[in-house]
């Protein structure tokens, strides 16, 4: 394959992905006015986003079976048409139930990316280039966090609530058209069987950093997504300061993720895995206990909370491209699954903190730190896979 059929095939895959987040991220915003819009409550409005998650877990594993019978560029043309629809939907929704009901067929639609994407940077890298293609994608992709909730701030206040809904629903339809345009690279078939979903499952080492990569970046994202209530409810700040800590967040994750792979190449995958979910747990905790000492200061919070996006980007690629080498020629549904994992860890945390969220940081901190200190558990316990000794990176 030419360079510049790599590069698009990858920039298409980057686009996808990030509106695949864009879902949630663009909507953050508006999630402290909803209440009000719906005449519901807080608990309930939370259910907004953990809908999305949840739909995006089902979907998932939707996709990694569909991935067996039809084509990819087909695969993932249907879901951008079908998130488009949804989106529009969704900006009409006439009760709270409706929003959510449509959010979860929104988040089905969102699956795509994230299932065919490790294969095809596995198809268009060598493992050492796919590392940091994954680190890169990575980087992207930790942008949207950054970048869509200060879109979301723009459109709630100019257009309202409904009109991040629209932007997204334009957005998919765009990127739908550019894959009929340029297409994407034929899969390669394997000769091997593909296996199943309950393979993996019962395949301890792949399910050590499956379910490792769910934790720590799961518990980032309950984090992320009970902050803006916290925030604004119950420490007497604004969207404004949820920004700033998302934009310092990420900030830290880029750099981590970008030399993570140097890092590994000099120390070794695995110290760098248990040492960024180590960070990641230590940062849940000092969130507690500054919560539990009532403190209530929001420029604290990037101090606090950046580190456990640092340790996220140390061992977030080598993790998960680790978790898709341990899948083999399964890897549709290996990345399903990791995925999947991660959509459900989310939905549980956010599920469990959507009750006690008005309590603020202590209970939603408390929650985050049971499941990156479950993370750190699970490395300890799983066995490890080999070291993979890399092959020369393509140019």
């Amino acid at each position: 394959m030419t360079t510049s059929r790599r590069a698009i095939a990858f920039s298409l895959l980057i686009l996808c992905a990030a509106l695949s987040l864009a879902g949630t991220n663009l909507i953050l915003p508006a999630v402290p006015q909803l209440p009000e819009v719906f005449a519901s409550n807080e608990a309930t409005v939370q259910l907004v986003l953990a809908a999305y998650v949840c739909g995006s877990g089902f979907g998932l594993l939707l996709f990694g079976r569909l991935a067996d019978h039809f084509e990819r560029k087909t695969l993932l043309v249907s879901s951008l048409a079908a998130f488009a629809i949804a989106s529009f939907a969704c900006a009409f929704a006439p009760s709270i139930a409706a929003l959510i009901a449509l959010r979860f067929v929104q988040g089905v639609a969102s699956a795509a990316a994230p299932v065919f994407g490790p294969g095809l940077i596995r198809q268009l890298f060598s493992d050492r280039a796919a590392v940091r293609a994954v680190g890169f994608l990575g980087s992207v992709e930790s942008l949207v966090p950054a970048l869509a909730p200060i879109l979301g701030v723009a459109l709630l206040a100019h257009f309202g609530w409904r009109s991040s809904f629209e932007l997204l629903a334009a957005l998919t339809a765009i990127a739908a058209i550019l894959i009929l345009l340029f297409g994407l690279p034929r899969e390669e078939k394997s000769g091997k069987a593909r296996g199943n979903y309950a393979q993996l499952l019962k395949d301890r080492i792949f399910m050590r950093y499956a379910l490792s990569q769910a934790m720590t970046l799961g518990g980032l994202l309950t984090f992320v997504f009970g902050a803006p209530t916290i925030i604004v409810a119950t420490m007497g700040g604004s969207l404004h300061d949820f920004i700033i800590m998302q934009i310092i967040n990420i900030a830290g994750f880029i750099v981590a993720a970008n030399l993570t792979a140097r890092i590994a190449e000099r120390f070794g995958a695995e110290p760098v895995i248990l040492f960024g979910t180590a960070i990641a747990a230590l940062s849940a905790l000092a969130l507690l206990v500054y919560g539990l000492l009532g403190g209530t200061n929001t420029t604290m919070l990037p101090l606090l909370f950046t580190p456990m996006a640092i340790g996220l980007g140390l061992r977030g690629p080598i993790g998960f491209y680790r978790g898709i080498v341990a899948s083999g020629a399964n890897n549709a549904r290996g990345s399903a699954l990791i995925v999947f994992f991660i959509f459900m860890t989310t939905t549980l945390g956010t599920v469990i903190a959507a009750p006690i969220i008005t309590i603020g940081l202590p209970a939603l901190a408390a929650v985050v730190s049971v499941i990156h200190f479950l993370s750190v558990a699970l490395l300890l316990l799983l066995p490890r896979m080999p070291e993979i000794v890399p092959e020369a990176a393509q140019s």
